[in-house]
């Protein structure tokens, strides 16, 4: 086992391709291919699982990622001190549901750790998406919320994928509106009260069930719905059409301005927001870093 075989694996692990990380490895297809079987076979395991689709890491390969990921930045960290080499890239990514905060945080990694060069992603995407990216390992956290309607199909989804979730914070249901929507003036709203304005949420593809909506209450029928598949698209029609969604309340002012606002809604329910990760894999110090800036970015 090389270190140089090490980083053929974590490239392609993301790339999720080898066709991609053969390229950025200027080496050709078939010898990054024959590398890593060289390396499966050597270790007895196998790292990549291939299919018609393409490649994923296996439940080993996960594990086996984690580690290589540690050798190959304390290697860096070495030559960087004693060769005075260039470190490489920061790679890391991040799936979230659609939370302002989780952006807020995002910038703020950005600003304290990026070096001069990184590659890193954020994906505001679906429910389902979420769990597959962190599971594949095509990100190394994920952001999604669990209450009492979601939790007992979700939860099976992560113990499936051998991942675990971690609590961020519990909130209380609110809508956001615009500031030009009648309802502003309230201190609180009820379902009853919002009937007549359009209801935005956040389409879910093939996985398009009540239990992996991002909003909560998905089982409620409406007068007037409109799905989208983005938050600036859905913030527009919060303030075009006096639209509204249910969230958690927390937004920031920074990122989506002024013309939207919390109204706290009149129910009995709670959500709890957490991040997801591999069981028993280490935290990259990125992905540490991340989760503290998320942190920050709710108490503000």
């Amino acid at each position: 086992m090389t270190l140089q075989q090490l980083r053929y694996i974590i490239e392609v692990a993301n790339r999720g391709s080898m066709n991609e990380a053969a390229k950025r490895l200027f080496i050709s297809q078939p010898s990054l291919s024959s590398a890593i079987k060289e390396l499966e076979k050597e270790l007895n395991i196998t790292i990549f699982e291939r299919t018609n689709k393409g490649i994923s890491l296996s439940i080993e390969g996960v594990e086996f990622l984690s580690y290589a990921k540690q050798v190959v930045e304390q290697a860096e960290l070495l030559e960087h001190r004693y060769l005075n080499a260039k470190p490489s890239p920061q790679h890391f990514s991040v799936s979230t549901q659609h939370y302002a905060f989780a952006v807020n945080a995002f910038v703020h990694l950005v600003k304290e750790h990026g070096m001069e060069e990184y590659e890193l992603a954020l994906r505001e995407t679906k429910t389902y998406e979420i769990i597959e990216d962190v599971r594949t390992m095509k990100s190394e956290l994920g952001i999604l919320y669990q209450n009492e309607f979601n939790r007992k199909v979700i939860n099976k989804l992560l113990k499936e994928a051998q991942l675990e979730f971690h609590p961020l914070f519990t909130a209380k249901p609110h809508v956001f509106i615009s500031i030009y929507n009648p309802l502003a003036t309230q201190d609180a709203v009820t379902i009853e009260d919002l009937r007549q304005y359009p209801y935005l949420s956040f389409d879910q593809g093939e996985y398009n069930s009540f239990h992996f909506s991002e909003e909560i209450l998905s089982t409620l029928s409406h007068p007037k719905s409109i799905r989208v598949h983005d938050r600036a698209t859905l913030f527009n029609l919060l303030i075009g059409l006096n639209g509204y969604t249910i969230s958690t309340g927390v937004l920031s002012a920074d990122l989506n301005g002024n013309e939207i606002i919390p109204v706290p809604l009149h129910i009995d329910e709670t959500i709890e927001v957490g991040w997801i990760c591999h069981r028993n894999v280490s935290l990259s110090k990125l992905a540490q870093a991340y989760i503290e800036a998320l942190r920050a970015a709710i108490e503000e």
